[in-house]
């Protein structure tokens, strides 16, 4: 019989591989850099810094390229040299033609974070949260961990700790800062540098929305677009939800959330077999959301990050439903005061309770026509997105100035160093 391992315990387990690994291999590492010194004769050794690379980016999942190009580009046009790092093979970033910006992919799962935890780098850059909670350890020859947002609301409604071990964020609004400054207190944790960057992917959508053709007559069009997990949209309601939108008569388009199709794939199965597509109904899956946020007209959702991209760059009603958000796997159960978000929807949009999906049509016209809606989506825009259309570059400015600055300090101990002290 073949012996079953839960992924919380297969990822422990990885996690104490590695940690062994890793403490191995830093020992078995010092002691072949005394071994070469000794052998050869005292002759200076190369600085460990000319080693490392100067500048990281390490991204997940291809769907975040759209926050990583504007930085890669950034340092492409500043002619710094950047390695790109992705764990998906059919990044679009593997497809550039960057002169000082190498991408590469290095692995899926805990192929890619087995070589992130062994990394030799100034400064690494991410949008994926968790590091040194699970499979994704702090590597010793990492000197600064800076994390990156890829949604324009609270940071909070991360999994529990998701920062916490990041040496600084990059944020969008002060309502983000703080919460990091709550969370570190209450948690006894020392202060990360926080500085509010802005969020490039918002920068790039706003771009391309400025750049594109008009888009041709089309009927309404609803977008059902849900976060995951038992609080989200289809963990609620489940079909129900469709059966609302289809009776509307608008067109009614269904893009649900990545992670869905891994972590509630036998949902997905269901509701897909269920709900086949059809002149009125069509489901989306595409990496880029650009076009189908275009598209619609208004978004049925929860909490998903997508809301503010729809209401902030295309300046677009939701109607978000009530999901009785569960704060206890986030980040957010240690915070006393109600979330950026849950403040602001029922002003950007109307709230849908299961007793009004029979209504849904009359809630989705009158949200469609409401100048108050508008008013709210303005005051949002000015308390999430900070430095619209600067982040790329004052994440740069950070990132090189903090390699600067640890330059300065005192490089760590060589074979070469230990002896002449």
């Amino acid at each position: 019989m073949l012996l079953y391992i839960d992924p919380g315990t297969g990822s422990m387990l990885f996690a104490i591989l590695i940690g062994i690994l890793g403490t191995a291999g830093y020992l078995l590492r010092n002691v072949f850099m005394k071994l070469r010194f000794l052998f050869s004769g005292g002759a200076k050794e190369k600085n460990a810094i000319q080693d490392r690379i100067p500048y990281a980016v390490f991204s997940d999942h291809k769907r975040y390229w759209s926050t990583f190009k504007p930085i890669c580009d950034e340092f492409e046009r500043r002619g710094e040299p950047l390695v790109f790092m992705t764990a998906s093979e059919d990044d679009p970033a593997l497809q550039e033609h960057y002169e000082h910006v190498k991408c590469s992919f290095i692995g899926e799962g805990n192929h890619a974070f087995a070589k992130l935890n062994f990394l030799k780098a100034d400064i690494l850059l991410s949008t994926t949260p968790g590091l040194d909670v699970y499979q994704w350890k702090r590597s010793r020859d990492v000197r600064w961990y800076v994390h990156v947002l890829h949604m324009a609301n609270d940071p909070t409604t991360y999994r529990m700790f998701g920062l916490d071990y990041y040496d600084a964020l990059m944020l969008s609004g002060e309502y983000q800062v703080r919460q990091q400054r709550a969370l570190e207190e209450k948690r006894g944790l020392p202060a990360k540098e926080i500085v509010l960057t802005g969020v490039p992917y918002l920068d790039q959508l706003k771009k391309r929305l400025d750049e594109a053709e008009p888009l041709p007559e089309h009927p309404v069009t609803i977008l059902l677009a849900p976060s995951w997990g038992k609080s989200s949209l289809f963990g609620r309601f489940e079909g129900k939800i469709i059966d609302a939108a289809l009776a509307t008569g608008y067109h009614v388009i269904i893009r649900p959330h990545p992670q869905s199709f891994t972590a509630e794939k036998e949902l997905m199965d269901r509701l897909m077999a269920a709900y086949p597509e059809s002149e009125q109904l069509e489901w989306n899956r595409d990496n880029d959301n650009f076009e189908v946020l275009r598209r619609s007209d208004i978004m049925i959702s929860d909490f998903s990050g997508v809301i503010f991209d729809f209401c902030l760059i295309f300046g677009k009603p939701v109607i978000c439903a009530d999901t009785s958000f569960d704060k206890s796997p986030y980040d957010a159960w240690w915070l006393d005061e109600e979330l950026w978000t849950f403040e602001t929807l029922p002003k950007i949009g109307r709230p849908l309770t299961e007793d009004r999906l029979d209504s849904l049509k009359e809630l989705v016209d009158d949200t469609l026509g409401s100048a108050m809606v508008q008013d709210a989506i303005e005051q949002a825009r000015k308390e999430t997105w900070a430095h619209p259309g600067k982040a790329a570059s004052r994440i740069a400015d950070y990132m090189i100035g903090k390699r600067n600055e640890l330059a300065q300090e005192k490089p760590a101990q060589t074979p070469e160093t230990e002896k002449k002290e």
